[in-house]
């Protein structure tokens, strides 16, 4: 522990030990120890500080401040759910737009191979026909 460390400390958590940070405690005790006077100026200031800040009144907020607080935090919750809401419900649109092409588009796929397979299998079972038959393709096609 240097004594630029032990100042550091003592500046941020105070002349109270209690409140410095455990990994730190034994060191600045111990290096308080080995030299109380160089430290007792620094542990002084640092507790004066602190009984003033212990002796300082803490401002209540009023009832009317605190509501206004609590409904400012509640629209703003609302608001934020919101415009979360609004992006999934965009997203939602996207996506069933998407489905909605792809459905479409397997639809008018599945129509126009099935009218050219259709008209092949005709045109198959015709020249079968005729085949058979021995008919003319004339008679048979009309």
């Amino acid at each position: 522990m240097t004594s630029e460390r032990f100042l550091a400390l003592v500046a941020a958590w105070g002349a109270d030990a209690r409140r410095w940070p455990e990994a730190e405690r034994a060191a600045a005790r111990a290096f308080a120890a080995a030299d109380p006077a160089a430290v007792a100026p620094a542990l002084a200031e640092a507790d004066a500080a602190d009984a003033l800040l212990h002796a300082s009144r803490v401002a209540h907020p009023s009832i009317a401040l605190r509501d206004r607080v609590i409904a400012s935090a509640a629209e703003a919750g609302l608001k934020a759910r919101r415009e979360g809401r609004r992006w999934l419900d965009r997203l939602a649109i996207t996506m069933g737009a998407g489905w909605a092409a792809a459905a479409c588009a397997g639809v008018v796929t599945g129509v126009m191979l099935t009218s050219h397979l259709t008209a092949d299998a005709q045109a198959e079972a015709v020249l079968y026909q005729a085949s058979l038959l021995g008919v003319d393709d004339a008679e048979v096609l009309g």
